[in-house]
């Protein structure tokens, strides 16, 4: 078992910057991936960012979003710059643990962010 929890959000102009942390705790040795999605109202859950040997980033966040991970504070991270309002949305964190041929999916709860023109 993960547990992830998320903190960081909270409301900014455009053009400001976040960065969102992703805390996981329990079996954390077992990680294999880490992401971060995002959900606007009225709108699909869609991926902004993953990690794991490498990295992976929407379109519309390429060269503003950063992703990384801090394998020994068991935490992921999501600098966030030159922010648009676009980019207002609940943001949550996943955490992938691979056993065996086995992919289990966590979530995190969601952390607001909101971006005012």
């Amino acid at each position: 078992q993960v547990q992830l929890v998320e903190s960081g959000g909270g409301l900014v102009q455009a053009g400001g910057s976040l960065r969102l942390s992703c805390a996981a705790s329990g079996s954390t040795f077992s990680i294999n991936a880490m992401g971060w999605y995002r959900q606007a109202p009225g709108k699909q859950r869609e991926l902004v960012a993953t990690i794991s040997s490498s990295t992976n980033y929407a379109d519309s966040v390429k060269g503003r979003f950063t992703i990384s991970r801090d394998n020994a504070k068991n935490t992921a991270y999501l600098q966030m710059n030159s922010l648009k309002p676009e980019d207002t949305a609940v943001y949550y964190c996943k955490a992938v643990v691979r056993i065996g041929r086995d992919d289990y999916v966590y979530w995190g709860q969601g952390t607001q962010v909101t971006v005012s023109s």
